[in-house]
Parts: C-alpha cells; sequence; structure tokens
C-alpha cells in the first residue's frame, strides 16, 4: 500500500510540473508575440493617417501610401471567399452526408487532409501553369482569387465535415421520423445548428489566405501600382468593353451575345484587372534600403494586422450569435 502512495504521489508530482512547463512556455510565447506586435505598432503607428490610406504607392517614402494595396487585398479577398465558402461547404455537406463511404470516398478524404498541408507556393506553381499559361487568365485578380481559394479550400472542408459530425445524430433522426426528406433535414436543423462552427473555419481560412505572399508572386503580383481597377459600370469599364468587343461579322452567335458579353464585361472587368496586395506591398518597402520605407512597411503590417483581427472578430460574433439563435 505504501508504495502504491509514493507512485501516486510521484506521477502528481510529474503532473504539477508539466502544468508548471507547459504554463510557463504558454506565458513565454505570449511574451514573445507581445514584444513582436509592440515593436510593429510602436514602429508603423506614426505614419498611419489618412493620407496614407488615401495615397498610392511613391518613391518618396513620406508620401507613399497603401490605396491600391489595400483595394487590392480586399478584392482578391472577395473573389477568393466567393470561390472557397459556397465551394467548401458543398464538398463537405456531400462527403459528410451523402457520399458513400467506399474506397472511393476514402481515397477523396485522404487528399483533402494532405491538400491542407502542401506549401503555399506549390499552388503558387499550380496556378502559374494552368490558370496564367493554359487558361490564359493573365495575372489578374481572378487568378489571384482562385489561387487563394483554391488554398484554402481543403481547410473550409475538413471545418465544414467537423461542423456537420458534432451535430447529435437524435437531431437527424427526430426530422427523418417527422418525415422530413434528407436535404430537409440538412437544411432546417442540420445546417442552422452547424453554421457557427462553418463560418469559424471559414474565418480562419481566410485568416491564412489574406497574409499569403509566395503564391501571389508566383502568379506574377506586381510590387508597385499607381492605379486602380476599374469600378463597375463606369467609363473606364465601359472603354474597356469597347477594346474587347468583337466585331460586328465576327458571326451570328457572336454578334447575337455581344450584348451580353459587354454588360460582363463592364460589370466584372475589374476581374481582369492588374493587382498588388498587402503583404506584397509591405515585401517591397522592407527590401528598401530607406529606413523611412521601413516605417511605411510596419504602418502596412499594422493594417494587415488589423484586417485580420477584424475577421476574427466577426467569425467570433457570428459564432456566438448563431449558437445563441440555435440551440438544442
Amino acid at each position: 500500500m505504501s508504495d502504491l502512495h509514493a507512485m501516486i504521489r510521484r506521477r502528481k508530482r510529474w503532473d504539477l510540473a508539466f502544468n508548471v512547463l507547459g504554463a510557463a512556455v504558454v506565458v513565454l510565447s505570449l511574451a514573445f508575440l507581445g514584444m513582436l506586435l509592440a515593436d510593429l505598432i510602436r514602429d508603423g503607428l506614426p505614419r498611419l493617417g489618412r493620407d496614407f490610406l488615401t495615397e498610392f504607392p511613391s518613391r518618396k517614402p513620406e508620401k507613399a501610401g497603401i490605396k491600391s494595396a489595400i483595394i487590392g487585398t480586399s478584392l482578391v479577398m472577395l473573389v477568393t471567399t466567393c470561390t472557397a465558402i459556397p465551394l467548401g461547404i458543398a464538398a463537405g455537406l456531400y462527403l459528410e452526408e451523402y457520399a458513400r463511404k467506399n474506397w472511393v470516398t476514402t481515397i477523396i478524404e485522404i487528399n483533402i487532409a494532405n491538400l491542407a498541408g502542401v506549401p503555399s507556393i506549390i499552388w503558387g506553381l499550380m496556378s502559374l501553369g494552368l490558370l496564367v499559361y493554359q487558361l490564359h487568365l493573365g495575372r489578374s485578380i481572378l487568378t489571384a482569387g482562385l489561387t487563394l481559394g483554391l488554398l484554402v479550400l481543403p481547410i473550409v472542408i475538413v471545418a465544414t465535415r467537423e461542423a456537420l459530425r458534432s451535430i447529435p445524430q437524435g437531431i437527424r433522426e427526430g426530422s427523418y421520423a417527422c418525415g422530413a426528406t434528407r436535404w430537409q433535414t440538412m437544411r432546417h436543423h442540420v445546417l442552422p445548428y452547424s453554421l457557427s462552427g462553418i463560418f469559424t473555419g471559414a474565418i480562419i481560412a481566410l485568416s491564412r489566405a489574406i497574409g499569403e505572399t509566395a503564391p501571389l508572386i508566383t502568379i506574377g503580383a506586381l510590387t508597385y501600382i499607381a492605379f486602380l481597377p476599374p469600378a463597375p459600370f463606369s467609363e473606364e469599364a465601359a472603354k474597356m468593353a469597347a477594346a474587347k468587343a468583337p466585331v460586328a461579322d465576327a458571326g451570328w452567335m457572336t454578334e447575337a451575345f455581344w450584348p451580353v458579353r459587354e454588360l460582363g464585361i463592364k460589370a466584372f472587368g475589374w476581374l481582369g484587372s492588374e493587382f498588388t496586395v498587402l503583404p506584397i506591398q509591405a515585401f517591397n518597402w522592407v527590401s528598401r534600403p530607406d529606413p523611412r520605407f521601413q516605417v511605411n512597411a510596419a504602418a502596412a503590417g499594422v493594417i494587415l494586422l488589423a484586417m485580420t483581427l477584424s475577421m476574427n472578430a466577426v467569425a467570433i460574433m457570428l459564432r456566438y450569435r448563431l449558437r445563441k439563435r440555435y440551440t438544442w
């Protein structure tokens, strides 16, 4: 009996030592992170202002701004969101609720798990070969958004499947017992209850995409842009539509569908525009020898950090409201 008590005391001492070590590592990591963030904010805060947000990049550091970079980041993330989230939710729902459990789905699940760990530069090389050279989409906002969308798509799929698995099976069985179809059960019961987890995973995936640099450099993102993409239905978009318009005698189908094509170019012509994003703009400034550009890079980092934290705050708010609304 004494040996048993001694072993229990020894195990408790080991548990206490492990807890203390783990807490120390966490505190040390947070301290280093806090020091880095404080240093970034200290360097970049004096440069932040209205002019910095509304001016284009310049060779003069005191006049350089992030207008084109922040607009490019927003548009690229818009395309990424419209690409990754609907496809990821649909794929996760199909694999978890509809697909048969056989060797085909097993291979698909293994590949999705492997794709989630593929380095981002590989996605950039794939997009360069497929989207830029094969599909001729060019080095555009559309190419960048599709690249980042494919990059985070496995994360959205995995998050969707985990959120669906967290729903008790009794909810599905109760819906089936009331005569509901599988789709009615998914639409009215399973999906509403799992939306908080799905949105949280989607925002986390987008938070990763907003800071990616390597795949965008690979597909040809510019480091210096002093213009904005054409606004939908603007004069610049109309000129772009006229420049890309087919000749009148190009055939009855081209001529018949030309108004639709013209309308699409006017509304979505900005998808084909060249772009830059905040991480690439900050990388360009960091590589400059002038220390004043280093301050600009720190300020751009603060803006990027604020955008990322805002996205995570939106995820937390959505999760709280959805959990409060849908409870079982």
